[in-house]
């Protein structure tokens, strides 16, 4: 083929995929690339406000930055002070419509707090860091683009959407039934939910979120006799905490590994005494080595796919730690405030087909599942019983949680045209 007609074909792609768009569609794809840089601009606004889930002050914010920018499009926005959690609050706004509900998640705050050195947005080409620029501002940034491109095309006028911006997210406030109540209800009631966290890629391609796992916290407190060592193991003495301890540790390796689910001891002390601080992240001991342990504290982690297999494995564990060695006592406890799994579901799968009907009218490849032991916790999981969800529809990046976290600000427009056809389309289905 000739040069000339093979750069003619090239570029009949792209144009292809474009009649395969609605004309409001193509308005919508046109005004988000008309708003690139008022969309880089805003990420870098909320970049350099620092929200740490524990910055009560700079999490508001957040919050009234993002109030500013929905309100004008036409919602109903609210702050829900969560004080009595520990913690600032939540964005809640609402846009009355005709038609299905879809629920949109992102959220507010940050793992870098103020004593962070790592505080500013700086762009370097195509990429840019800063403290959430990621995880989740760019989420922010991209819901922002796609409902102002739905705006311009006049499909943001009659659709039914609710928007549930947590303001904890990193460090989720206590009780967890109060912390996460708003965002609950929103999912009761709505049809679709798509969470807004990093985009997740694969070998170069963006690929879609169907399922996450939960993240759970548990603390195993094992208590022995005391005594000098010459009777340890012994008839009266018995082994010990620390060797009971182990026992329940070693067993939990050996008998419960199956696909999808992790273990991990994160903190383990043991001694006489030995204890945990209140945030149970800092233990402390003390002993001698011709002492038997009286106490043995473990923390860790349990991260599982489904309700069911959550269940099975705390009953299969809280079983192994009941098998006591001689003269030794063990107690198992799991903190409740912790995330629930995002189960890999029909509804999710069918959700991830309609975006990829949406990625094919772009012109853009389809993407395929992410393997769910690939992605963490996220807000979508408390939804995600009650309605289908579709997680990682924010930036694409990396480094997140980290200094040096980055987004490829290419990734921004490709986000918010996905969301706003996505969301237009979904907002118009039949029941």
């Amino acid at each position: 083929m000739r040069p000339f007609l093979l750069l003619l074909a090239l570029l009949a792609v792209p144009a292809a995929a474009q009649a395969r768009l609605t004309p409001e569609e193509q308005r919508m794809t046109a005004a988000v690339d008309a708003e690139q840089g008022r969309t880089i601009a805003l990420l870098e606004r909320l970049v350099n406000q620092n929200s740490g889930s524990l910055n009560l002050e700079g999490v508001r914010a957040i919050g009234q930055m993002m109030r500013e920018e929905l309100e004008p499009l036409g919602f109903n926005v609210r702050w829900v002070d969560m004080r009595e959690t520990g913690r600032a609050g939540h964005i809640v706004a609402t846009h009355p419509g005709r038609g299905r509900n879809v629920l949109l998640i992102a959220h507010l705050d940050t793992v870098f707090e103020p004593d962070s050195p790592f505080q500013r947005f700086a762009r370097n080409g195509g990429r840019a860091t800063g403290p959430g620029i990621g995880d989740d501002k760019g989420g922010l940034v991209v819901i922002v683009a796609a409902l102002r491109a739905m705006q311009a095309a006049g499909t943001l006028r009659n659709a039914n959407i609710t928007i549930v911006l947590t303001g904890d997210e990193e460090r989720t406030g206590s009780p967890i039934a109060v912390a996460r109540r708003d965002l609950i209800e929103a999912g009761r009631v709505a049809d679709f939910a798509l969470e807004f966290e990093n985009l997740a890629r694969d070998g170069g391609q963006d690929v879609g979120s169907v399922a996450r796992r939960s993240s759970t916290n548990w603390t195993i407190a094992a208590r022995g006799q005391t005594g000098h060592s010459s009777g340890v193991c012994g008839a009266q003495m018995g082994c010990g905490a620390i060797y009971e301890l182990a026992r329940i540790l070693d067993a939990f390796r050996r008998e419960l590994p199956e696909p999808y689910l992790t273990y991990n001891v994160g903190v383990l002390a043991g001694g006489t005494p030995a204890a945990l601080d209140e945030s149970g992240f800092r233990a402390t001991a003390q002993g001698k080595t011709n002492v038997v342990a009286e106490i043995a504290i473990a923390r860790g982690d349990l991260r599982s796919l489904t309700p069911e297999q959550d269940a099975r494995v705390r009953a299969r564990m809280q079983a192994i730690v009941a098998q006591h060695l001689p003269n030794t006592s063990a107690e198992m406890v799991f903190n409740e405030d912790g995330y629930p799994p995002m189960a890999p579901t029909a509804g999710n799968r069918a959700l991830l087909a309609r975006l990829n009907v949406v990625n094919r009218d772009l012109g853009l490849a389809d993407m395929a599942e992410l393997d769910p032991a690939r992605r963490g916790a996220a807000d979508s999981a408390f939804v995600a019983a009650d309605v289908d969800t579709l997680a990682g529809m924010g930036a694409a990046g990396g480094n997140t949680h980290a200094e040096g976290e980055w987004v490829d600000l290419d990734s921004l427009p490709r986000q918010a045209k996905r969301a706003a056809i996505l969301i237009t389309r979904l907002t118009r289905e039949r029941r």
